[in-house]
This record gives structure tokens, sequence and C-alpha cells, in this order.
């Protein structure tokens, strides 16, 4: 099964950036340039929301509209890995960010079989 790990969150101000990754590493038999992936975040007491996506070879992307223009998503098949890069921030980014892996795209929490456990922003104004 994959294992998607996230790293890059912390404090940040307002108007600052951040640079999300989400390392994959996963069975012998399934490569990673075979799904897409997505980033989700969460506020505590609130549903996890889709924020972006990648389809599996990288020519076809996704955002929501709040995080449009100022979010980028990128990968490397050659290093299992997807970048989320974050500008511009808003004190209402802060949200623990979640990647992860769907056969789908833009992936949806339903089909989506792997997650990662999340690395937390804080955007202070």
């Amino acid at each position: 099964q994959e294992q998607l790990t996230e790293s890059g969150g912390g404090l940040v101000p307002a108007g600052g950036s951040l640079r999300l990754s989400c390392a994959v590493s996963g069975r012998p038999y399934s490569t990673f340039s075979n799904y897409a992936v997505g980033w989700f975040r969460q506020v505590s007491g609130k549903d996890r929301e889709f924020v972006a996506a990648i389809d599996k070879s990288g020519t076809n992307s996704a955002y929501s509209d709040p995080v449009r223009g100022r979010f980028t998503i990128s990968r490397d098949n050659t290093k299992n890995s997807v970048i989320l890069q974050l500008r511009s921030l808003k004190p209402e980014d802060t949200a623990v960010y979640y990647c992860a892996a769907d056969y789908s795209f833009p992936p949806q929490k339903h089909s989506i079989f792997a997650w990662g456990q999340g690395t937390p922003v804080t955007v202070s104004s």
C-alpha cells in the first residue's frame, strides 16, 4: 500500500510562502505515475476540503476557488513526489494539509486509497 508523507508546514506571516512536499512510497507492483495526487486541508471541527490536484502524468491540474492563482501543484515522477507551492498566504489558509492518492482525477474522497498524516500550516495576521 502506498504511504504518503507530507512535510514543509509551519508558521508564516500573512503574505508569505511555504512549500509543501508529499513523498510517496508504495507497493512494488504499483508506480507513482499510475495515479493522481491531491492536496486537501482541514480545520478542526470542519470537513476536509479539496485544495489542489495533479493528474498522473502531471499534465493537468485543478484548484479550488480560494487558492487558485496563489497555490501551484507540481509533481516529479522520477522522485515520487508532489509539491504544493503556497504563495500570498492568508490567515484563512491556516489548516492541516493532507496529500492523497487516487486513480481518479481529480481525487474524490470516496475513492482515495491513501492519505498522508498531514502537515500543519499556520498563517499569522
